[in-house]
């Protein structure tokens, strides 16, 4: 079989290795991978800079999805022939987030899915629901999931709501589609108005161009009709302040991105004054990554794909998405 190994950090260290077909060990399935999508963290992983001490090599890739094609005797309740993905953390199956829970992740403690096969706990895969083919399957365990906590789980999101997204990458895209699914309004932000047409497209409510209009954390709490119920806030720290301008009371922002930045001052009157929840979150469980399939299923989302690569291509597409020019996901197709 081909997997891609990154040997050392930087991505020219990313390396495409042929290796025996691997047999699962108790617990465990060995999948049969079709699909997989990468996620800024994955980059961050590449270059050294998530988790400096991590463990070399590394097959990286937190999301894929595939064919279960043997299983450990000790495994009950996984068919060979099943088609599944693998969760994002592998040992948080259900309930609030333990450490226990969030201390081994797929493509950075434990192997990801940037290969033809991986092996994987049996307990930390996910069923896919008929009519979900692989590729939007592969986009949905870390940007899906995270973009489901956020509004469904923390911010409580339903009809009559506002939620803003930041920016149009796979985690705000989603949020995007999923919010309005959730019969929310959804305000989108980006520089780009070529991206911000497309958002409309997708069922935004309304765009703002946070170049042509700086204080568009102004601009979004009036276009709410005094403030959003939630923030999906995939920047980090640079845009925190108009995050907070944008909130209507008891509003929430829900961090999950430091692209603009990790430490900012922070006028916390901002906050006390709505009576605001700010609060960080680290993707999900596997019944979250099963209630996001359920849902995407059920109401007929298709995750929006900027481009898919072939295996050998995922160093220069991971090289590229730190560059923000990708609308969405970006999908590595696996055979």
């Amino acid at each position: 079989m081909h997997v891609a190994e990154l040997t050392a950090f930087g991505l020219d260290n990313l390396h495409i290795k042929d290796r025996p077909v691997p047999q699962p060990g108790p617990g465990q399935a060995v999948v049969r991978l079709r699909a997989a999508s990468l996620n800024y963290r994955d980059l961050l992983i590449a270059q050294g800079f998530y988790k400096p001490d991590l463990p070399l090599p590394l097959v990286p890739l937190s999301d894929g999805a595939g064919d279960v094609v043997a299983v450990a005797p000790d495994v009950t309740g996984l068919r060979v022939g099943q088609r599944v993905s693998p969760a994002f953390f592998q040992s948080w199956l259900a309930g609030p987030p333990s450490l226990p829970g969030i201390t081994t992740s797929t493509g950075c403690e434990a192997p990801g899915t940037l290969g033809e096969y991986g092996v994987f706990p049996a307990s930390a895969l996910v069923p896919l629901p008929d009519g979900i083919d692989y590729a939007d399957a592969a986009c949905l365990p870390c940007a899906g999931v995270t973009a489901w906590r956020a509004l469904a789980l923390a911010g409580g999101v339903g009809p009559g709501d506002t939620v803003l997204v930041l920016g149009t990458g796979g985690v705000a895209l989603l949020a995007l589609q999923f919010a309005r699914a959730l019969g929310a309004r959804v305000i989108v932000t980006s520089s780009s108005d070529a991206k911000l047409e497309r958002a409309r497209a997708l069922g935004a409510d309304a765009t703002i161009n946070y170049r042509a209009t700086p204080e568009w954390g102004k601009a979004a709490f009036g276009m709410a009709g005094l403030g959003v119920k939630l923030v999906v806030e995939t920047a980090g720290a640079g845009t925190l302040a108009q995050s907070i301008a944008a909130l209507g009371w008891d509003g929430h922002i829900s961090i999950l991105g430091s692209l603009a930045g990790f430490s900012t001052e922070l006028n916390l009157l901002g906050l006390v004054g709505k009576n605001a929840h700010l609060h960080g979150l680290t993707v999900g469980s596997r019944a979250d990554h099963a209630a996001v399939l359920a849902f995407v299923a059920r109401h007929g989302i298709r995750p929006v794909i900027d481009r898919r690569v072939p295996l050998d291509g995922a160093a220069a597409a991971l090289r590229e998405l730190g560059a923000g020019q990708h609308m969405g996901k970006v999908v590595v197709e696996l055979g």
